[in-house]
């Protein structure tokens, strides 16, 4: 369980990072004054790219510290659906897993139908 701990704890410290990184951007960018269009277009593509970004990772940040306290609670590898233990191989590539592979299948298949 401490291999998974240190890996979601590392993972996080990158994010925080990552998105401290974004953020002295989104400032750079909005303190800059562009004059030609092609620049406005440039920097707005730009900022668009970040803000996609800057979302996936606070998604996986909410995602890690849930990991954080299901290892607390005592719940951590447990799949949210079918309530089986989720591989660890699984785990190892995705440490912040909620679903075993066939749970999330399933939900990757009800989200491409809606």
């Amino acid at each position: 369980m401490q291999k998974f701990k240190d890996k979601l704890l590392n993972r996080k410290k990158e994010i925080i990072k990552i998105i401290e990184d974004l953020n002295n951007e989104f400032k750079d960018i909005s303190s800059c004054d562009i004059k030609e269009e092609s620049d406005f277009a440039s920097c707005s593509a730009n900022s668009d790219n970040n803000i996609i970004i800057l979302n996936k990772l606070q998604q996986e940040l909410v995602e890690i510290n849930e990991a954080l306290e299901s290892i607390k609670n005592g719940s951590y590898g447990i799949c949210k659906m079918c309530e089986e233990e989720i591989n660890l191989e699984r785990l190892d590539i995705k440490p912040f897993a909620k679903y075993c592979i066939d749970c999330r299948e399933i939900i990757e298949k009800e989200r491409k139908l809606s």
